[in-house]
């Protein structure tokens, strides 16, 4: 049964991570691709785990392998959570669309937007630094606090609003989302 349960989780989430690196562009949509980094801890560390859960199995431990399920579907429902599919840009907000939620900034919230690359400098304090992207609170000493949602530092932009907050976002062809708020914020 278990081992049921794990093979699902596994295409479930390959499926996932294959949409995660498909080029796909709209208008003012642009998908976020995740770097290799990114695609092989994912897949490294969920096989890891479902590999001690059958093993875990096989060796009549039932009580570990239900922990590493319960620790299985734990990460995973918060990389759903959490994990960048798309950003979009309409006339109202931009949009970070993720799997079960999308988080939207009103434009008229927003202060500046600028192209920017995370730096190695960068101090995750709760969030993922490659699994399924990067999400969550990080701390840098030039830039300060901040939310990012990507998946590539090659492809961020920093979205700073009004009250002071910061978003660090990335999608493929960073620059039309930039160019497109900068349009919206101007007017």
């Amino acid at each position: 049964m278990a081992g049921v349960f794990a093979s699902v989780i596994f295409f479930v989430y390959f499926d996932y991570l294959t949409y995660l690196c498909i080029e796909k562009s709209i208008d003012m949509k642009q998908s976020v691709k995740l770097s290799a980094y990114s695609f092989f801890i994912t897949i490294l560390s969920l096989t890891i785990l479902i590999a001690g859960m059958v093993l875990q199995l096989h060796n009549d431990n039932e009580t570990a392998a239900y922990v590493l399920a319960g620790i299985i579907i734990f990460i995973c429902l918060l990389s759903l959570f959490y994990s960048p599919l798309s950003v979009s840009v309409d006339d109202k907000s931009l949009n970070v669309i993720r799997s079960l939620r999308v988080k939207s900034i009103p434009l008229n919230e927003i202060g500046s937007i600028c192209l920017f690359q995370p730096t190695m400098g960068e101090r995750r304090t709760c969030g993922s630094g490659g699994w399924f992207g990067y999400w969550g609170r990080f701390y840098d000493r030039e830039t300060g606090r901040y939310f990012a949602y990507y998946g590539k530092a090659s492809d961020c932009f920093l979205v700073r609003l009004r009250d002071g907050r910061q978003y660090v976002i990335g999608c493929r062809n960073p620059q039309t989302i930039v160019d497109a708020v900068n349009k919206e914020i101007s007017h």
